[in-house]
């Protein structure tokens, strides 16, 4: 799940340290794992701690790096759960029909009615693809929909808001074609 925050957005966080000589676990939420250092040094999310990535190698969950300054398992434990940002300037131009998450997050989700269902709150990768979670309201659990042409045919970010087709909509759809 990217975040944005105060024009900067998440591309990860510490999981815990590694080793005994100050490296850390970093689960990555970028779409390939190396990229977490791509775009330059981390911050915190209120900026005030920079860290630079000075080498680093694949792991299940992300990256186990070795981060300028900490030289010990300690420090490095203590990092354990600090998301790192990079400023969204530092990011690539994306292309027509991608989006980076934290543009999804906040929009408003619409049927193609217009009836408004409720606010997009989350996009994850379960494995299977992305899923947007979206809040339905306070009395409410929270619905996944499949981030795909057919689930969110219209996404507009200009305008704050996506179209959803409910999966049963799309069922119907797809059973009709096959019995044509």
């Amino acid at each position: 799940m990217n975040k944005e925050t105060n024009g900067k957005i998440c591309l990860g966080a510490i999981a815990g340290a590694h080793g005994v000589k100050g490296e850390v676990k970093i689960k990555t939420f970028t779409q390939n794992a190396e990229d977490i250092a791509a775009y330059g040094p981390l911050e915190s999310e209120t900026g005030d701690v920079t860290f630079s990535i000075l080498n680093f190698r694949p792991d299940k969950i992300g990256v186990v790096a070795k981060i300028e300054g900490l030289e010990d398992r300690e420090a490095a434990q203590r990092l354990k759960g600090t998301r790192l940002y990079v400023k969204r300037e530092a990011l690539p131009q994306i292309e027509e029909d991608t989006w980076y998450h934290a543009d999804l997050v906040g929009l408003r989700v619409q049927a193609k009615d217009d009836k408004e269902i409720g606010v997009v709150i989350g996009v994850y990768d379960f494995g299977a693809g992305d899923m947007v979670e979206v809040d339905l309201g306070p009395d409410e659990e929270s619905m996944f929909i499949p981030f795909t042409r057919d689930a969110v045919p219209i996404v507009d970010i200009d305008q704050g808001f996506i179209v959803a087709v409910p999966i049963e909509i799309i069922a119907d759809d797809k059973s009709e074609e096959e019995k044509s």
